[in-house]
C-alpha cells in the first residue's frame, strides 16, 4: 500500500497543506454502449457507442488498485450498460478470482434485460459465486424514458430474495415506489419531468448532461463560476473511472484523460499525478474552468451569462476545444464528446 508521501505532488508540501488523496476506488466502465440514451449520462453512452474492456485491461486496473490502497481497494463494474457484456463480465471476475483478487465491490445495471425470473436467478447466482458484493439497480425519469419500470421492478425484487436488502443498492427506491411516465409524453410534459427528477435526484452537468439539461436549469453567474477553482476536486477525489480503452478520469471528470493503464499501471500514474505541472490539468487546477475560457475564446467560444454549475461551464468549453481539435490527449476519447 502506498503513503501519501510517494506522490510526486504531496512530496513538496508541508505537513498541514492539503494532499493529493490515494485512489482506493476504481470503477471500470466495460463499454460506452448502452441500450439507453439518458439526458443526464456523465460519459454520453449510447446504443451507437463502442469500447469493451478486454479482461488484462481489467485485472491489471484491479491489481494496480491493490497495489496503491491495499485491502481498502474497491473496484466497480459500470458503463455505458455491462449487462449488454455479461460473458465479458463473467470472464473479468473469474480472472479476478482467479489472480485472488478478492471481491468486487458493486456491479451497475439499468435493469433492462431482467425479462423473467429465470434470467434473473440464473445471472444474479453466477454473479454472487463469483464475488459480487452489491448490485445496484438504475431506476430514475431518466432511465425510465428507455427502459419499461416492470423489468426493473422484477430485478429488484428478485436481487433482494437472491442477495438480500443489503447487497441491493436501488437508485432511487423513492422513483421506483412512485414512478412517473417518461414514454409517449409530449416534449414539454419530458422537460417538466426532468426539472423535476433535478430537484429530488442529485445530477453532475457533464457529458450529455451538460447539454439540453443543462441548458434547463441555468442559474449561476459566469462570474461567479469564474472565480471557482478545482484543486479540492483533483486532491480529494479518491476514486477514478479507467474507461474500455484504458484511459483514466479523476474522480467524476469524464472525458478529462490523466493516463492510461496501457501505458503505465495505475498505482504509478497515482505516483507521478502531479495535477499544478499538466498544462490542461494546472489551469483547471488553478483556476477552475476560467483557466480554459480564455483559449477557448480566442478560437470563438462565446460565453453564457449563466450556467448550471462549474462542470456545465467546463463541459461545455472543453466539448467546444474537441471540436477545433485541441488538447487531443487530454479532452477525449470521442466516446465522451460525440
Amino acid at each position: 500500500m502506498k503513503q501519501l508521501r510517494d506522490n510526486t505532488y504531496n512530496k513538496n508540501l508541508g505537513r498541514a497543506e492539503p494532499k493529493l488523496k490515494l485512489w482506493r476506488s476504481a470503477g471500470l466502465l466495460l463499454t460506452y454502449k448502452c441500450n439507453c440514451s439518458c439526458q443526464f449520462c456523465y460519459y454520453n453512452c449510447s446504443p451507437e457507442k463502442g469500447g469493451l474492456m478486454p479482461v488484462d485491461t481489467a485485472i491489471n486496473a484491479w491489481q494496480s488498485l491493490k497495489k496503491l490502497a491495499g485491502d481498502t481497494a474497491k473496484i466497480h463494474l459500470t458503463g455505458g450498460e455491462p449487462f449488454l457484456y455479461f460473458d465479458r463480465l463473467c470472464e473479468i471476475l473469474r480472472a479476478g478470482k482467479k489472480e485472488g483478487l478478492g471481491k468486487i465491490d458493486l456491479i451497475e445495471t439499468n435493469g433492462f434485460w431482467a425479462e423473467n425470473e429465470k434470467i434473473i436467478e440464473e445471472r444474479l447466482k453466477m454473479l454472487d459465486e463469483l464475488g459480487m458484493v452489491r448490485l445496484k439497480i438504475s431506476c430514475d425519469a431518466f432511465h425510465q424514458q428507455y427502459v419499461d419500470i416492470e423489468p426493473v421492478r422484477r430485478l429488484a425484487e428478485a436481487a433482494i430474495k437472491i442477495l438480500g436488502k443489503h447487497r441491493t443498492l436501488i437508485r432511487w427506491q423513492k422513483y421506483l415506489d412512485n414512478p412517473v411516465k417518461m414514454k409517449n409524453i409530449t416534449k414539454e410534459k419530458k422537460s417538466q419531468n426532468y426539472i423535476s427528477a433535478l430537484k429530488q435526484y442529485p445530477c453532475r452537468f457533464t457529458g450529455r448532461a451538460a447539454g439540453t439539461l443543462a441548458e434547463q436549469v441555468t442559474s449561476v453567474p459566469a462570474e461567479r463560476i469564474c472565480s471557482l477553482n478545482c484543486k479540492s476536486d483533483f486532491l480529494g477525489a479518491k476514486s477514478v473511472h479507467v474507461d474500455p480503452y484504458g484511459n483514466i478520469f479523476s474522480g467524476t471528470c469524464s472525458g478529462i484523460i490523466i493516463g492510461n493503464v496501457g501505458d503505465s499501471p495505475l498505482d504509478e500514474i497515482w505516483e507521478q499525478f502531479d495535477p499544478s505541472n499538466s498544462e490542461f490539468v494546472a489551469a483547471l487546477f488553478k483556476s477552475g474552468p476560467a483557466g480554459l475560457l480564455e483559449q477557448a475564446q480566442t478560437n470563438g467560444y462565446k460565453k453564457a451569462d449563466r450556467y448550471a454549475d462549474k462542470c456545465h461551464l467546463c463541459t461545455s468549453v472543453r466539448q467546444f476545444l474537441f471540436a477545433k481539435g485541441l488538447h487531443k490527449s487530454t479532452i477525449g476519447p470521442a466516446d465522451c464528446y460525440e
